[in-house]
């Protein structure tokens, strides 16, 4: 498995202040475990060699999570590209995986701060909601790194604190509720039916958001982000030579069950099969 490669899709954009990658290859991340928080170093030189550093409250159980957190549970062997674009990039990227961290919080967060805005100003809002208002990260971690807030600190926010960031109303009340329901959130990681079914019954939260969940913290390698603006020009671009229409899609992908989300992220990683973004939309301006 590719560390760094199965754990950029972790990543909320190049300022994101829970995730660093330096020059020589060794990737930093923080995160808020059960056991609390946490900062760890991963340093690998081949597929087969892992050098795993932690620190931090939250140590000792990422260290013996981390192969899980990595995919060692996920079934890469069982994906049939069944196209030459996928053929080739499956080829080129050995080492990805699905990661499976189980912590679903820490992953809604920033799946609800990205919903119907440009990805841009969701990234911005987190990097300045985590800088503002998260835990010093553990151990030697590189500046400026920080540990996501906590629930009681989401739940806790004053709506001056969201406007600040270019957060609505619709997103703040959303990631508020959630955060009064994370420790169920969390308990549920080892069922995802059953972690998708929490999901699905809170309001302002649909099949996209659930589906950024899956593929980060439940190791869902099916979890089809289905509402994605991009999703139907990128896949029908990259496999069939012309954007899918949305009601398209879902159809357009059945071949590959369970692994939908597999493709999506091949596709990710292939900037030249198709382009990922459309025109870009005007950047948001924070709330006054």
């Amino acid at each position: 498995m590719d560390a760094k490669l199965t754990l950029k899709s972790l990543r909320r954009g190049r300022h994101d202040p829970t995730h660093r990658e330096e020059a020589d290859g060794t990737l930093w991340r923080t995160a808020l475990t059960p056991s609390g928080p946490v900062t760890y170093r991963i340093r690998q030189q081949r597929l087969d060699d892992l050098d795993i550093d932690a620190w931090g409250p939250g140590a000792a159980e990422l260290v013996e999570n981390i192969r899980t957190e990595l995919g060692e549970h996920d079934r890469p062997e069982d994906f049939r590209p069944a196209h030459p674009v996928l053929e080739r990039a499956w080829s080129r990227l050995p080492g990805l995986r699905v990661p499976r961290t189980g912590r679903l919080f820490e992953a809604l967060v920033p799946a609800i701060l990205e919903q119907r805005v440009v990805g841009l100003d969701a990234q911005a809002a987190w990097t300045r909601l985590v800088g503002a208002h998260g835990g010093p990260a553990p151990g030697p971690a590189p500046d400026p790194m920080r540990v996501m807030p906590s629930p009681d600190v989401w739940a806790n926010l004053p709506i001056w604190e969201w406007r600040r960031a270019g957060v609505d109303l619709h997103r703040s009340k959303t990631v508020i509720f959630a955060a009064r329901h994370a420790a169920k959130l969390n308990r549920a990681a080892g069922d995802p039916a059953r972690a998708y079914q929490l999901m699905s019954a809170m309001p302002g939260i649909g099949v996209w958001t659930a589906a950024q969940v899956g593929h980060r913290a439940l190791g869902d390698a099916d979890a089809l982000p289905l509402g994605d603006f991009h999703l139907g020009r990128m896949t029908g671009t990259a496999l069939l030579g012309r954007p899918l229409a949305q009601h398209e899609i879902e159809a357009f992908y059945l071949p590959w069950r369970p692994h939908r989300y597999r493709v999506v992220r091949l596709l990710e990683l292939t900037p030249r099969a198709a382009p990922r973004r459309s025109h870009r939309a005007p950047r948001a301006r924070p709330f006054r």
